[in-house]
């Protein structure tokens, strides 16, 4: 429930943590940021092109759950305009990504956007941070 109110208090832009604490769940898009995605990748089991994208988290819940994760929702990547793919993101705090990425740099996050090669180079990550809060999308390199 924790990540919940702290997503909550970030897309509904309440400054009160009590209004967040009561579970108010954002109803409206919210733009995350920009990404450049360096080579073609799977979104949502279709290509998404290289290119620079805005990120625009929406509302939508990401179904079914994802095990494990505690709170996830459907990202659209936006360029000229138009939604070019979506996929799921899970949603992390600060305080808890220690136990997602344990070592040196646990729970220390990038400033605004990063986007990696993971091991192996099968898969792209897209890792943004926005006012103490984590956004991880994963995607299978076409």
């Amino acid at each position: 429930m924790k990540a919940r109110w702290i997503v909550a208090l970030l897309l509904t832009g309440f400054t009160g943590v009590a209004a967040a604490q009561q579970g108010q769940v954002p109803t409206t898009e919210t733009a995350l940021g920009s990404v450049r995605i360096p080579r073609a990748v799977k979104a949502d089991g279709k290509d998404l092109k290289a290119g620079t994208y805005t990120v625009r988290l929406t509302a939508q819940d990401a179904s079914p759950a994802v095990p494990g994760i505690k709170m996830e929702r459907w990202v659209e990547f936006v360029q000229g305009g138009k939604v070019a793919g979506r996929e799921v993101v899970s949603i992390v705090p600060n305080s808890e990504m220690k136990d997602l990425m344990p070592g040196p740099d646990s729970g220390k996050a990038p400033a605004g956007a990063k986007v990696e090669m993971l091991k192996g180079n099968d898969y792209l990550r897209v890792w943004i941070n926005r006012a103490g809060v984590n956004y991880l999308i994963h995607f299978p390199v076409s």
